[in-house]
């Protein structure tokens, strides 16, 4: 069965990021990918989705519709707000970068 990727998808996404954003401080620059194992350990598949964009991306536009881009592009979002939360929770400090 083929999984199913569109707007809906992107939204729940997004949603799940809303809620995760008002348990941890705003972000005021960029920080390295540590922390907490928990938080340490979700960045690493942040960093294959970022991976996955940018290979999906030099397929060019035809290759796979637009929501698939924005997808991967907010679950990479998700990911890194689930590593900050974890952290925040685990009062690991974020180390600017």
């Amino acid at each position: 069965e083929k999984i199913v990727v569109n707007d809906e998808s992107v939204t729940r996404l997004e949603g799940w990021i809303d809620r995760l954003d008002t348990e941890i401080p705003p972000l005021r620059h960029f920080i390295l990918s540590d922390g907490c194992p928990a938080g340490a350990s979700l960045h690493l598949p942040r960093t294959v989705c970022r991976r996955a964009e940018r290979s999906v991306l030099l397929l060019g536009k035809e290759a796979v519709e637009p929501v698939v881009v924005v997808y991967i592009n907010r679950l990479s979002d998700l990911l890194f707000t689930m590593a900050r939360a974890a952290n925040h929770g685990a009062a690991a400090t974020e180390t600017p970068w």
